[in-house]
């Protein structure tokens, strides 16, 4: 792309100067607009060192008011963040709904700079290529703009940029050793640069390169091209994204009506068996901080099932610094106002810790789906979403473990009748669980659907049979257990 790009003309200063300020009006009046639709601007700009990426974002935000934009200088992965999966740092970022997030370096530059150092083997370089383009596909089509800028300089201009800036005490310190290597490596940077523009540039998120040896001329090309994708973004809105083929490697799963529930076990039995797979989960715990593997463990369920039982079960064998429990309520406004994946993308644990989700991402094709709280493309089109968000985390390091926690109708009846007569756990009853209860079939078939499509080999689906609460605990324990145990 950068070899064999069309160079646009440069227009004439009158010409230039008629076209942006059309382009810094168009802008001031599309910043309404994109607060009134509701759509999320996701810009990233990148390119040589010394192409002026700052300048022109300053010039860009001028014409947008400071309450709807955020501006983030991506700098070196801090250790807190190496610790986590490679796009957590950039999916946190992402913008709300109707605001403008500007990135100056990112993945790109991040992906880039550890292949010039050659600290990154081909088959690294193809996994971070497949998450990038994924990324930024699920954006796309849960209604993001992503526009993507590489600022290009010759190698004559980054350098006489350098000596300029070089010349001044002033000035000096805006050169990093890293621009310095840059031109001393230019053809070098060019190869992989044009590499990875080939690699991501995909019809929903583009690349567009970016002449920058005129700031003025670079600030237009950059400013008609923003404008234009935000005015087709807001005439696109209405359509339907294409539906994707899983092409991740399902486990056969029953269907919830196929599940025996005569399973339970004895009370001395039980507290033999409790405190045995404690004192084994509480040992690699300790292993698990040592070997510095994360672990997502994911409990859905139905209401009354004894999920919460489950869990403290499990957390009792744990040291309390080394995990935290997620209960997974209703998403709040700012959480809303994202992708439905963000709040979890947020909540993940750091190497050697463990997070444990009361209800998970998986309401996207539960709650949000029979209760309307997304369209139905956006809930068909998630099956494939969660495959790839659990596939980033598998492919980090994390064990993934997911519970689906079983009872029949009739045990449900029982225990909400047992909530509602007994004072002390009123608490745990609500009209919510009785209005819930009146859907059960139509939650049935969407749990047997999800169940099917997301039991994948790197993270298979678990059903606890819980007519006996006790059996469920000790299976779950089990289960932790043994999968721990196959990586550490």
């Amino acid at each position: 792309m950068l070899k064999n790009r069309n160079i646009l003309e440069k227009p004439e200063e009158e010409e230039l100067k008629a076209r942006l300020e059309a382009a810094r009006e168009r802008l001031a009046v599309q910043q309404m607009q994109i607060k009134e639709h509701n759509l999320p601007v996701f810009v990233l700009v990148e390119g040589f060192g010394t192409a002026g990426k700052g300048s022109a974002i300053g010039q860009i935000i001028r014409n947008i008011d400071p309450r709807f934009f955020k501006v983030v200088s991506m700098d070196t992965p801090t250790e807190e963040e190496l610790r986590k999966p490679f796009l957590y740092r950039y999916f946190s970022r992402i913008p709300e709904a109707g605001k403008f997030m500007f990135l100056e370096s990112g993945w790109m530059d991040e992906v880039t700079k550890v292949c010039l150092q050659e600290k990154m083997d081909e088959k690294t370089y193809e996994m971070r290529i497949g998450s990038i383009r994924r990324f930024e596909r699920q954006l796309t089509d849960n209604g993001y703009l992503v526009v993507k800028f590489f600022l290009q300089i010759s190698e004559k201009e980054q350098k006489k940029r350098i000596d300029d800036l070089l010349s001044s005490i002033d000035t000096s310190w805006r050169v990093g050793s890293n621009d310095l290597w840059q031109n001393k490596h230019y053809g070098q940077c060019v190869e992989i640069f044009d590499r990875y523009l080939e690699e991501t540039n995909a019809p929903s998120a583009p690349w567009y390169i970016i002449d920058a040896k005129s700031k003025k001329w670079a600030e237009l090309q950059m400013l008609e091209t923003l404008t234009e994708g935000i005015d087709i973004a807001l005439q696109n809105r209405a359509l339907a994204v294409p539906l994707l083929q899983n092409v991740f490697p399902l486990v056969k799963m029953p269907r919830l009506a196929e599940i025996p529930l005569d399973k339970a076990v004895e009370e001395a039995e039980y507290k033999e068996e409790l405190k045995g797979y404690q004192e084994h989960l509480r040992e690699l715990h300790n292993r698990l901080y040592r070997k510095r593997v994360p672990v997502i463990i994911v409990y859905e369920g139905w209401d009354a099932a004894g999920k919460g039982g489950n869990i403290r079960r499990i957390t009792e064998a744990l040291d309390p610094r080394g995990f935290e429990v997620h209960p997974i309520a209703s998403p709040e406004p700012h959480e809303k106002a994202r992708h439905y994946l963000w709040r979890f993308w947020t909540r993940l644990p750091k190497t050697g810790h463990i997070a444990v989700y009361d209800r998970s991402w998986y309401g996207r094709v539960m709650v949000e789906r029979l209760e309307g709280f997304c369209g139905e493309n956006d809930w068909k089109r998630a099956y494939n979403e969660i495959n790839e968000f659990e596939k980033e985390l598998s492919d980090w390091g994390a064990v993934i473990i997911k519970f689906w926690v079983q009872i029949d109708k009739g045990t449900q009846l029982e225990r909400f009748e047992l909530r509602q007569n007994t004072p002390e756990k009123q608490w745990k009853i609500t009209e919510e669980d009785w209005r819930n209860r009146e859907k059960w079939d139509a939650y049935e078939i969407a749990v047997n659907e999800m169940i099917q499509k997301t039991s994948t080999t790197y993270a298979p689906w678990h059903i606890l049979e819980s007519a006996d609460k006790k059996y469920a605990r000790i299976k779950a324990l089990q289960i932790i257990v043994e999968e721990l145990e196959k990586i550490i």
